[in-house]
């Protein structure tokens, strides 16, 4: 069973990197546009050199380039493929086949990390090549509490999207939730700022949502900024179940009023 159920997986990951090799001039400018840490590195680096912040301009670099590394790894699009599957009605032989269409979309933003992941490496080269002393190499420890906070952050990202695309059974625009969530996501997230700069009340509180454990949790970790490892792992486990839950609730409701439109 477990032998049959991995050449399975193995066939979907194989599958899907074949069809992302596909749009591999596409997967550059992807790369590319998601390259707003990396602009947003050189307004902090200036404002560190004439300001009063617990970072200093290296600091700030290392932390830049590595929410654009995070990024990379955690970006996620599934509300709008399965919004567009329910509204055209192409979830319906999805249904028919013996496995959750969750899988689908799991395979295709696996595979898609794999053929991104060379124009990522070399971006990331050619950055310390300019700026060499923002080159750092991790602790052991450190590297795999990110290595497995990334993961929990990919994990976190998508089961909270994909929660949202259960409202497509409800509404042909289940990703303005998404991009009303975005906004959330953009400040409070570790994206545009570091948690470090936000005043020490704020900061508690945004430290019990879900946004800061995508972003802002897993860089701390890898460039050793202090942060409660215990704590943020304990959220991030929590907040996953806590929206695997509503989203298997939300699935189960769904599926009773899926009518297969444009089928």
């Amino acid at each position: 069973m477990l032998k049959r159920n991995f050449r399975k997986s193995l066939t979907f990951l194989s599958v899907y990197y074949a069809y992302m090799l596909e749009y591999r001039s596409e997967l550059l400018l992807w790369v590319l546009a998601n390259s707003l840490p990396i602009i947003l590195m050189g307004v902090w680096i200036q404002a560190a050199q004439g300001g009063q912040f617990s970072l200093n301009p290296v600091d700030f670099a290392r932390y830049f380039i590595t929410v654009f590394l995070v990024r990379q790894i955690t970006i996620v699009w599934v509300v709008w493929e399965f919004e567009r599957e329910v509204v055209e009605g192409k979830l319906s032989p999805r249904l028919l086949q013996p496995i959750d269409p969750v899988w689908h979309h799991v395979a295709s933003h696996l595979s898609e990390r794999s053929a991104r992941l060379p124009f990522s490496v070399l971006l990331l080269i050619v950055f310390f090549i300019i700026y060499p002393q923002a080159f750092w190499i991790p602790s052991l420890t450190n590297l795999l509490l990110f290595l497995i906070s990334v993961l929990l952050a990919f994990a976190l990202r998508f089961i909270t999207q994909y929660t949202f695309a259960m409202f497509a059974f409800w509404t042909e625009r289940a990703s303005s939730i998404e991009n009303f969530w975005s906004l959330f996501y953009l400040f409070l997230s570790g994206m545009i700022a570091p948690l470090e700069v936000f005043p020490e009340p704020v900061r508690a509180i945004v430290l019990c949502t879900p946004f800061p454990y995508m972003i802002n949790f897993p860089v701390s970790l890898l460039i050793g900024l202090p942060t409660d490892v215990g704590r943020g792992f304990w959220l991030m486990i929590g907040w996953i179940l806590f929206f695997l839950g509503l989203n298997r609730m939300l699935w189960r409701r769904g599926l009773k009023r899926y009518s297969g439109m444009g089928a």
